[in-house]
């Protein structure tokens, strides 16, 4: 059973681990051509779903759990391809993939 401190700790690495992969792992081209209608090289849900994977892939492995690391790919994906669709700026979408 994780104490307060821990579960701060966790949480802490988990922020700090979502921010390498919006923004060290991302590529620029990534960022721009998983948003349907922008994907030049490979389709958009191509680059979507290689993106949402990263971040998942992290979450799997901070917290050790590899179905909380595919239930963040699922709803990065979801966060992300609404942000595309202009439901909210990147300040709404951090906030959400918090």
């Amino acid at each position: 059973m994780l104490n307060y401190t821990s579960w701060c700790n966790l949480l802490l690495v988990l922020v700090m681990g979502h921010f390498v992969g919006d923004f060290a792992f991302q590529s620029d081209r990534m960022a721009t051509e998983k948003c349907p209608g922008h994907g030049k090289v490979l389709d958009w849900s191509w680059w979507l779903t290689a993106h949402a994977a990263i971040q998942g892939f992290l979450v799997a492995m901070i917290a050790g759990l590899p179905l909380l690391g595919l239930a963040e790919w699922l709803l990065h994906s979801y966060i992300d391809i609404n942000k595309c669709r202009g439901y909210f700026r990147l300040a709404i979408d951090q906030s959400f993939n918090l």
